[in-house]
C-alpha cells in the first residue's frame, strides 16, 4: 500500500470544524486548502466538483426496483455467497454499536446490509439501503465511493463527506478483490452516525474483506478442481488438436501441449505468450462469449455444466497440420495415428470437414455427456447419433429416437413422458411407456429439439437435472438414466433471443456439440457417396452392379444440394431405376437437376440471377420452385397453388432466378 495513502486512511474528528469551513469555502468557489484536509479528501472533492455532483444533496439516489436488484445480485452471486456467513456474524456483533455493515457490488450499489436496527432506521433517510448506489458520482465523497475510486481502505468522517445531507455520518470501507486477477468485485463498509466513530472500524472492514476474499478463493478453487476433473481426458498430451480450458469468467486456466502451437497457426502469431494473453469476454451468469477473435469459431466452444451449474468452457482448436516428424498422409489427423472408423463406417466420405466431425464424435462417444448435433436438414444427424450410441458408453442399451417436430404439443408430451391408464380421454388401456423411460440405460435421440414447445421444455429440463420422469397422470417418479443426443438445424442462440428456447435447457443439452458439414461443403465426397448408394440400392432393388461416370459425378458435385444426403440418395435411386445402362452418365441425371445446373450462371454479368448472390434460403426457394414446375408440368396456376403463393409472385420468382427459359423448354419437351 502506498505510504501517501496509508498515512491518510484515518479521519481525525478533532479537525471537523476546520474541515467544514474548508468545504463551505470550496463549494462557494474558493480553494479548499487547509492543513486539516487530507489529500485524498481534497482529491475526492475535486472529482465531485468536476462531475457536477450537487453538494446540497441530502441522500443517495432512490434504490433500484426489485427486478433490477435481483439481476445485480445474480451478477454478484459468488460475492454474496462468500460474504453471507461473514455478514450474518456482523448482525450480532454490530447490533448495539450504532453501526451497520454494508456490502456493495463493483459499481457501489448496495447488495445487503446488516447491523444495529436503530441505525438502520436512520440509514433509510439517506437511502443507505439495498439497491441504492453510493458511488462518488451518485452521492459525492463517502467511504464506499471513495474506496472504489482509489482502490484502498478509507475512512470518511462527518464534514469530510461532500454532500451536506451525509455529513452527520462516519464511515469506513475497503474494496473486495477477486483473489485471482485482483479486479474489484465490491466494497465492504461499516457506517454509523458521527458519534459512532472509531479507528477500529477500518480495521474491522479490512479484516472482513480479507475473510470474504479467502472464501472466494476457496470457492473458485473448488469449482476449478471440478472443471479440470471433468476435462482431464480432453487435455491428453497425445491429442493433435489444441484444447484450452477457461473458467467461468473466461480466463484460460489449463491447456494441453498442442494448444499454443495450434493457436499460433490459426491466429497467425508467435506462440510465445499468446496463450497466456488469451482471455474471452465472458458473461458469467449467461455463459456466453462475446467479441471472439476472428480466428475462433464459436462452435469450437463448449460450456461445461455439471448439475445445472456452469463451471467453465472448453475451446477445441482443430489442428491443420501434422506434428513435426509424423508421416505425410491424405487422411486427416483427427483420429490419431491409427485411423479406425469403427461404428462410424456408416458415415461415408473422406473430406477434412467430415473427418473432423467424425473424429470429434468418436472422442465424445466415450463419455456420457449430452451431445448437440448441428447441421442442415438431411446431413445425416441421425446416422451420427446412432454411431455415437453404438461406439459409446451406452452401446449395450436401447437407442430410442423421437423427432420433436413431427407431433402436436399434446402428442409429443405423451410420446416423451408416457401416461397411465385413464389419464386422459383416449388414453390406451394399461397406459404407455414414454420414450424417456424406454431409453433408460441407453441413448435418447431427440431430433429437431428446437421444435420442442417452450412450455414443455422446463419439464424435460427437470428430467435431465433430477434423473426422474413422471408419466402423465402419475404422482410417483420413475428413475431414468440415459445419454441424451439432440439435433437441430436451427440456431438455438437466436431462438433463445426470440424467446422460443430456454437458455437453461440449451446449456443442458449443448454440453458438447458437433457441427456436421453440408454436402455442398464437401463436393469431393460425391464419388464415394455415389458408389455407396448405387451398391446398396442396386442390391435392394435386385439389380446388377452400377457405377457412376466421372462426368456425372462432376456434374453432381456442381449442384447445391439443399436437401443434402437425403436428396442425394433420392437422386441416385431415381437414376438407378430409370436407366438400363451399367454406367450412369450425365444423360441419366433427373430433369430438375440438369435444369438447375444449366441455369447456373457461367460468369455472364448480365444474367438475371447469379448463384453467388443467392442466400441459402433463396437457393432452397429456387430448388422448391423447380420441383413444383416439374411436378405440375409447367402449369403456372398449378405451381402457384402447390407453393401457396400468388401466380404473379411465381412469375416474379421465375425472372429473379432466371427460370423462364427452363419453363419454355419444359413445355416444348412435354409437347
Amino acid at each position: 500500500m502506498p505510504a501517501t495513502i496509508s498515512g491518510q486512511m484515518f479521519s481525525v474528528p478533532e479537525n471537523d470544524g476546520r474541515i467544514m469551513a474548508s468545504w463551505e469555502h470550496f463549494v462557494n468557489g474558493g480553494e479548499a486548502g487547509s492543513d486539516a484536509l487530507r489529500r485524498l479528501i481534497d482529491d475526492s472533492w475535486r472529482r465531485c466538483f468536476g462531475a457536477s455532483v450537487d453538494p446540497g444533496c441530502f441522500q443517495a439516489p432512490p434504490p433500484v426496483g426489485d427486478d433490477s436488484l435481483h439481476y445485480l445480485c445474480d451478477e454478484s452471486s459468488d460475492l454474496l455467497t462468500a460474504s453471507a456467513p461473514v455478514m450474518a456474524s456482523a448482525r450480532d456483533f454490530l447490533s448495539e454499536t450504532g453501526t451497520v455493515m454494508v456490502l456493495t457490488n463493483h459499481s457501489g450499489t448496495i447488495l445487503s446490509l446488516e447491523g444495529d436496527m436503530f441505525t438502520r432506521g436512520a440509514a433509510e433517510s439517506v437511502h443507505l439501503l439495498s439497491g441504492a448506489n453510493w458511488s462518488e458520482l451518485a452521492c459525492g465523497t463517502n467511504a464506499i465511493g471513495t474506496a472504489l475510486e482509489i482502490g484502498q481502505p478509507v475512512q470518511i468522517h462527518s464534514a469530510e463527506h461532500y454532500c451536506a445531507g451525509i455529513k452527520r455520518w462516519s464511515c469506513s470501507a475497503t474494496v473486495i478483490r477477486d483473489p485471482y486477477d485482483e479486479t474489484i468485485l465490491g466494497v465492504v463498509d461499516v457506517s454509523g452516525l458521527s458519534a459512532s466513530y472509531s479507528r477500529h472500524s477500518l480495521a474491522l472492514v479490512v479484516a472482513t474483506a480479507g475473510r470474504i476474499e479467502n472464501r472466494l478463493a476457496r470457492m473458485e478453487m473448488a469449482v476449478r478442481y471440478r472443471l479440470l476433473e471433468t476435462c482431464v481426458d480432453r487435455l491428453s498430451p497425445s491429442a493433435l488438436d489444441g484444447v484450452i480450458v477457461f473458467d467461468r469468467r473466461g480466463r484460460a486456466i489449463k491447456a494441453n501441449p498442442r494448444a499454443s502451437t495450434v493457436m499460433a497457426d490459426l491466429a497467425g502469431c508467435s506462440s510465445a505468450g499468446a496463450l497466456d494473453a488469451l482471455t474471452l469476454k465472458w458473461k458469467q451468469t449467461e455463459g456466453v462469449a462475446e467479441g471472439l477473435p476472428d480466428w475462433i469459431d464459436r462452435n469450437w466452444l463448449e460450456p461445461v455444466i455439471i448439475g445445472g451449474e456452469l463451471l467453465g468452457t472448453v475451446l477445441t482448436l482443430p489442428s491443420r497440420h501434422p506434428q513435426a516428424g509424423s508421416l505425410s498422409r491424405s487422411v486427416p489427423l483427427y483420429f490419431g495415428e491409427a485411423v479406425e472408423k469403427g461404428a462410424f463406417e456408416k458415415v461415408v466420405g473422406a473430406s477434412s470437414a467430415l473427418m473432423q466431425a467424425v473424429g470429434r464424435a468418436q472422442l465424445l462417444a466415450k463419455s456420457r455427456v449430452p451431445v448437440l448435433l448441428l447441421g442442415e436438414t438431411g446431413v445425416g444427424k441421425d446416422v451420427f447419433a446412432r454411431c455415437i450410441h453404438e461406439s459409446g458408453a451406452t452401446k449395450g442399451g436401447p437407442f430410442v429416437a423421437l423427432n420433436c417436430g413431427g407431433f402436436s404439443r399434446e402428442l409429443l408430451t405423451s410420446e416423451l413422458f408416457g401416461y397411465t391408464e385413464g389419464s386422459f380421454t383416449g388414453a390406451r388401456r394399461g397406459g404407455m411407456i414414454g420414450k424417456i423411460e424406454a431409453a433408460n440405460g441407453g441413448t435418447l435421440f431427440l431430433d429437431e429439439i428446437g421444435e420442442m414447445p417452450i412450455d414443455l421444455q422446463p419439464h424435460f429440463l427437470r428430467v435431465l437435472e433430477e434423473g426422474e420422469v413422471y408419466r402423465i397422470g402419475e404422482n410417483k417418479p420413475r428413475k431414468v438414466n440415459f445419454r441424451l443426443i439432440a439435433a437441430t438445424n436451427r440456431d438455438l442462440r437466436r431462438e433463445i433471443q426470440a424467446g422460443s428456447f430456454r437458455m437453461d435447457l440449451f446449456y443442458r443439452v449443448a454440453v458438447t456439440s458437433i457441427s456436421i458439414p453440408s454436402l455442398r461443403d464437401r463436393p469431393g465426397d460425391i464419388p464415394l457417396l455415389g458408389d455407396h448408394y448405387l451398391k446398396a440400392l442396386a442390391q435392394q432393388h435386385g439389380l446388377g452392379p452400377r457405377t457412376l461416370s466421372a462426368g456425372a459425378a462432376e456434374r453432381l458435385a456442381q449442384y447445391g444440394w439443399p436437401g443434402n444426403i437425403r436428396e442425394f440418395r433420392n437422386v441416385i435411386e431415381s437414376m438407378l431405376l430409370t436407366s438400363q445402362a451399367s454406367v450412369l452418365t450425365e444423360a441419366d441425371l433427373p430433369l430438375d437437376i440438369r435444369a438447375a445446373l444449366e441455369i447456373a450462371p457461367q460468369g455472364d454479368p448480365d444474367a438475371p440471377c447469379d448463384a453467388r448472390d443467392l442466400t441459402c434460403l433463396e437457393s432452397a426457394e429456387r430448388e422448391a420452385i423447380l420441383r413444383a414446375i416439374k411436378a405440375c408440368r409447367g402449369n403456372m396456376t398449378a405451381v402457384a397453388r402447390e407453393l401457396g403463393i400468388a401466380k404473379s409472385t411465381v412469375y416474379a420468382k421465375l425472372k429473379r432466378f432466371g427460370l423462364e427459359a427452363y419453363v419454355d423448354d419444359l413445355r416444348n419437351y412435354r409437347v
